[in-house]
């Protein structure tokens, strides 16, 4: 007898990660994993649940030679382990759902092309999302597709945090601060609405910290303005994106230095951030444990941009009643967290520094005005629970 299931994908430029959740109930996760370095030196690295032994091996080149490849080989495992799941809907990671998208959708061929119309506002990472779409609807094609949109949660911002000082006629084009990792601040703000409900309907700023970085600021359960905007580039120093920068600089490169608009668009996107700053990681653990001063002025950078994004985010909501933190760096890096908290008391922030070394949930003191948390995110749970959703509505819609 088959259960259902539902295999939740999020394509990069080299890789692929998945998950699979039973869907017979709330979703349950049955396995998780990635096939890195897709087309060079593919490695796949999965954990395969309770009773079962991790994965981690290398792949022959042809095995993972583009994402077909690498789904093809993540199938061939996921069947040999689980050979009654049946999957009935894939959902998907995708970075940019531009100003039409706001929620989950079922994936037409009408869909796909207003989605790849976008590409060029995500262009490191939309390409690669429609292609791991492409390859699911090969191995699944009497599968629901679902696409789940990182710009989806940031669509009700007021005009003023939407909008650029640009001609008019820019905006109605597209050109817009749109926000990304909105499925992290769903599932975070989600979260609070569970365990600290009084928090999560006053004033919050989450700081999604990891390779890819921003914070957000939600009232009452709805994001009003984000440091990311038209890009994923936007914003607080990344682990190889630039984050804030004045335009100025790119006529500068293309201008003075006779560089491409590639060229500049591969500096910004793939040498800069704390890779650039440092010239020796975009893995903020090395840097922490480097002790030179290359590696310590990123980290100073890194630090001093979120401090400063904290304050107008602040001013964005009019207070503030909670900072959380998510994300690789924010939930394991205590030395991150406090560097950002000591000295903010102004704010009404207070760090317990026992509760941060300990890494508990609430890390602030007890006299701290307003509450310091870490939450760990969990996007892949965000796309599992809408693709069962949608599949739910689909199947009452032709009962």
């Amino acid at each position: 007898m088959s259960r259902p299931v539902t295999l939740t994908l999020n394509a990069g430029s080299s890789s692929l990660k998945f998950s699979l959740y039973d869907i017979s109930g709330e979703p349950a996760q049955l396995a998780a994993g990635l096939v890195e370095n897709i087309g060079k030196a593919p490695r796949l690295k999965a954990d395969l649940g309770e009773g079962e032994a991790r994965v981690a091996r290398e792949l022959d080149a042809a095995q993972a030679a583009d994402h077909h490849g690498a789904l093809s080989t993540v199938l061939d495992l996921l069947r040999q382990t689980f050979p009654t799941a049946r999957a009935s809907v894939v959902g998907h990671r995708v970075v940019h759902g531009g100003p039409r998208f706001s929620s989950p959708m079922v994936v037409t061929d009408g869909v796909m092309a207003e989605l790849r119309k976008l590409a060029p506002f995500a262009p490191i990472h939309q390409p690669h999302n429609l292609a791991g779409i492409a390859a699911a609807q090969a191995a699944f094609p009497e599968a629901l597709q679902v696409a789940c949109f990182d710009t989806a949660f940031h669509r009700h911002h007021p005009k003023a945090n939407d909008v650029f000082a640009l001609p008019r006629e820019y905006y109605d084009k597209g050109i817009r601060r749109y926000g990304f990792h909105g499925l992290s601040y769903e599932y975070v703000s989600g979260e609070l609405k569970r365990i600290a409900p009084l928090i999560h309907a006053g004033r919050v700023v989450v700081a999604h910290l990891g390779n890819g970085a921003s914070m957000c600021a939600i009232l009452d359960g709805r994001s009003v303005a984000s440091t990311m905007g038209f890009t994923a580039l936007d914003g607080l120093p990344m682990g190889t994106r630039c984050g804030q920068v004045d335009p100025g600089v790119i006529f500068y490169m293309v201008q003075q230095e006779g560089r491409t608009i590639d060229e500049v668009r591969d500096i910004f996107y793939n040498k800069s951030g704390l890779l650039g700053l440092s010239g020796i990681s975009n893995d903020m653990r090395v840097l922490e444990s480097a002790g030179v001063p290359e590696a310590n002025e990123a980290i100073d950078y890194f630090v001093f941009r979120i401090r400063r994004e904290l304050g107008g985010l602040a001013a964005a909501l009019g207070g503030l009643d909670a900072l959380v933190f998510c994300g690789g760096i924010g939930e394991n890096s205590r030395k991150i967290r406090r560097r950002i908290c000591d000295g903010l008391d102004w704010i009404g922030l207070e760090l317990d520094h026992d509760r941060n070394d300990s890494n508990a949930r609430v890390i602030s003191t007890d006299f701290s005005r307003a509450r310091i948390m870490v939450v760990p995110t969990n996007e892949e749970l965000v796309i599992a629970r809408a693709a069962q959703r949608l599949l739910a509505e689909g199947q009452a819609a032709t009962a």
